[in-house]
């Protein structure tokens, strides 16, 4: 995890990457947890049996906003700054799911910062550039530009 010690630091470090989170489990208890918190029980991510039958990763697959739903925790992984006492999520500018995230696969991401706005009063708007990755595939699971806000 990098550390940075105030917000005035980390604008030195636009255009840079902040670093690749340790891999991670998706597992099939997230999957399903999942989906019960947003209501989505399409066959393909919740039945095994019809994943091994019908689907061509023969197993089930993460939905793909599970993948970009890791985001939080994997920001908070890869780097604190100091002196922010609060960030919530923004937004976003783009996503892709690029590539299905068969259950038990081992994901991580990678960021970097892009771009940095001043926002009222003592934070700043960050827009880091995320690519989710699958171990063992080149091909990423999800790229997205996400933007946070930090307050001081």
């Amino acid at each position: 995890m990098k550390t940075f010690p105030n917000l005035a630091f980390l604008k030195t470090q636009v255009g840079q990457e902040i670093g690749i989170t340790p891999y991670m489990t998706v597992t099939q208890e997230m999957i399903n947890d999942f989906a019960k918190a947003t209501q989505d029980f399409q066959w393909i991510h919740v039945d095994v049996e019809m994943a091994k039958k019908y689907s061509p990763f023969k197993t089930p697959v993460a939905h793909g906003f599970l993948t970009l739903a890791l985001a939080p925790k994997f920001m908070s992984d890869l780097f604190k700054v100091e002196t922010v006492k609060m960030g919530v999520n923004y937004g976003a500018n783009k996503i892709r799911f690029t590539s299905a995230v068969p259950s038990g696969s081992q994901i991580r991401m990678r960021a970097s910062l892009m771009e940095i706005e001043e926002a009222k009063p003592s934070g700043l708007r960050i827009t880091m550039n995320c690519i989710f990755e699958i171990e063992g595939q080149e091909k990423p699971a999800c790229v997205a530009e996400l933007i946070s806000m930090l307050y001081e």
